[in-house]
């Protein structure tokens, strides 16, 4: 059909067969955007991608979270977050920042460890209703052929005395008149043990320094059990011991020993001593006229020196300054002495088990003098002392943050000798204890026990500053 604009229409019927040679109209059809496609095929791709590695994404997310808090943690640490304590009153060698260890402060967490494929604490102790009713055992007699043990000692040094410690003085040795002038033969016969032994130890003269009031004295007198620790030249805070019995509060004497450097300093912290003369659960003992120069010796005197301080206890626990202690303390003495039949119990050392190997690391991290140190080896290879790293079948070398002991003849005699020994030679209790444990031969029921365990025992906080030497 022909219409006027010349245009040709089609018209298509769906009853009309198709005939051969006879033109259809193809019908346009819609096509899919390609957008729609690719969207439906992402998803799929997407799940798959997450399934295979979701353990990979993780690992990369944690690790870019650790780096943001490392960073963080590096911006609060820089000069502007770091708070530094400056001495007002020259009462600190130096300004030190407060230790990243503050976090252990009140743990009471246990330690543990895997025995045999099995995680076990590493201090057993009884539990909390037997530790409120444990008593102090009755102490056997003694097998040990050693009954007594006396101390040299002078209620005022003669004339002579003073000229000779005059000239050790001049000569930069340690001994004065709280030590005694002790010769090398009174040392080597010190280790001769028959039922009397008579040892220099400490307190040889009443004007020889380390003088406690009265009042004082008569509190230490009184103590039968004592947790002691010490702080002299301002050096560390003092923290309060937790995880004791209300029992163990009332029969256990904590007591703290201070300078009036430490004093000063506490008060200008805000610990200041009560009018009874406590600093919470601690008893502080203030002492004057400290013998030694150097602060490390004076340390050594409660530390070594107990049963001359505690003249009537019959237990004590030494606790260095840098660590709060945090057991129960005769729920210890049970542990790790009357259960095992022991009279001295002490930590093995973490890193090293000879004493000639000690001796390097101490020099290498200039703990002592390269040359007092080989004055000390020079004189232990002399007397024979062996390079075993095992004596008795226990470790050689001991930690000795930690000791805790039966104050008896025999153990009171070893704490003499190793006193006398850091006096003589370097101040580095470290190197003198096994000389002393291979030496005094009669001292075996000794409990050195794992490193675990002194974890257990005690917080450990590290040194806050410096302390101050006298006369600085």
């Amino acid at each position: 059909m022909l219409n006027d604009n010349n245009n040709v229409s089609i018209y298509v019927s769906d009853d009309e067969p198709d005939e051969p040679g006879r033109m259809r109209a193809r019908v346009r059809r819609k096509r899919k955007k390609p957008g729609l496609r690719v969207r439906t095929e992402l998803t799929p791709r997407l799940v798959r991608f997450l399934v295979k590695y979701w353990i990979l994404l993780i690992l990369v997310a944690a690790a870019g979270l650790l780096l943001f808090e490392a960073s963080r943690i590096g911006r609060k640490s820089g000069p502007e977050g770091m708070k530094m304590k400056r001495p007002s009153d020259g009462l600190h060698s130096r300004a030190v920042k407060k230790p990243s260890s503050e976090g252990n402060l009140n743990r009471l967490d246990p330690t543990t460890r895997v025995v045999g494929g099995v995680r076990e604490r590493c201090l057993k102790l009884l539990p909390p209703e037997e530790l409120q009713q444990l008593d102090i055992p009755v102490s056997e007699a003694s097998s040990s052929p050693l009954k007594n043990v006396r101390y040299f000692s002078e209620s005022s040094p003669s004339d002579q005395e003073r000229a000779s410690f005059s000239r050790q003085q001049a000569q930069q040795t340690k001994f004065n008149i709280f030590t005694g002038n002790q010769t090398l033969d009174q040392r080597d016969e010190s280790f001769q043990v028959k039922e009397t032994v008579k040892v220099h130890c400490g307190f040889y003269t009443d004007g020889g320094g380390f003088q406690i009031s009265e009042e004082d004295q008569t509190y230490l007198q009184s103590c039968k059990v004592a947790v002691a620790t010490c702080a002299f030249g301002g050096g560390d805070d003092l923290y309060q011991p937790i995880g004791m019995t209300e029992s163990s509060i009332k029969r256990v004497c904590y007591t703290a020993f201070w300078d009036e450097i430490t004093l000063a300093a506490q008060e200008q912290e805000g610990h200041r001593v009560g009018d009874d003369g406590y600093n919470g659960k601690w008893r502080v003992v203030v002492v004057r006229n400290l013998p030694f120069i150097d602060q490390r010796l004076n340390g050594k005197i409660p530390k070594m020196l107990g049963h001359r301080l505690f003249p009537n206890a019959k237990y004590s626990i030494w606790v260095d300054s840098k660590s709060q202690f945090r057991r129960d303390p005769l729920g210890v003495l049970e542990a790790l002495l009357w259960r095992s039949n022991s009279v001295l119990a002490i930590s093995e050392h973490g890193a090293r088990s000879s004493v000639y190997d000690e001796a390097k690391a101490v020099v290498k991290k200039n703990k002592a003098t390269p040359e007092e140190v080989e004055v000390q080896l020079t004189q232990y290879r002399r007397d024979g002392l062996p390079e075993h790293k095992r004596f008795n079948g226990k470790k050689a070398l001991a930690e000795a943050s930690v000791i805790v002991r039966e104050h008896t003849p025999v153990t009171n005699l070893f704490m003499c000798l190793w006193f006398n020994e850091v006096v003589r030679f370097t101040s580095r209790d470290q190197l003198s204890f096994p000389y002393v444990l291979w030496r005094l031969r009669v001292l075996k029921n000794i409990h050195i026990f794992p490193v675990c365990t002194r974890k257990d025992l005690v917080n450990s906080m590290g040194h806050i500053r410096k302390a101050k030497p006298l006369g600085s």
